[in-house]
């Protein structure tokens, strides 16, 4: 894809042809661990590791949207909680705005069904995973975990 300078970014936004794309992710902390999941080979940064959750449909609440996301790819019920980061950035294909919660898995052991693979991992290998670039902002906020995230604010 060609690159576009802010003046056609800013062009094509005016015409209301790039729509930023809200994604609802989960930081479960069990343990003293993260759970990860691997993107598919075939899909945009494909093979990188990130937060689980997905896309918010038009008109879904996001904390809805990440209990459905993770009840589709990883077979769980989860408790979803309050906001721990948002981070807004732009992908040459369209923005994002990366909505993190904190959550807790209710029912069921995750299952890699809508990703390549999954992971609980400990502060020191989290560190060492390739993530895309709108995580790692929120990878350098959550710094070490040595305990559950609890679920409030």
């Amino acid at each position: 894809m060609p690159s576009i300078g802010p003046r056609g970014l800013a062009e094509i936004a005016s015409k209301g042809e790039m729509k930023t794309v809200i994604v609802a992710a989960g930081l479960a902390i069990e343990q003293g661990k993260l759970l990860v999941t691997q993107r598919k080979k075939d899909s945009s940064y494909g093979l990188l590791w990130e937060f689980p959750g997905g896309k918010v449909e038009e008109g879904e609440d996001p904390r809805g949207a990440l209990r459905r996301e993770l009840r589709e790819e990883l077979d769980v019920e989860a408790e979803v909680g309050g906001l721990f980061d948002a981070v807004f950035h732009f992908y040459p294909a369209y923005p994002i705005l990366l909505l993190v919660y904190r959550c807790r898995v209710k029912k069921g052991s995750p299952k890699p069904i809508g990703c390549h693979a999954l992971r609980w991992v400990t502060p020191g290998e989290f560190r060492e995973l390739s993530m895309p670039p709108a995580d790692d902002p929120v990878r350098n906020r959550l710094g070490a975990f040595d305990r559950d995230v609890p679920l409030g604010e």
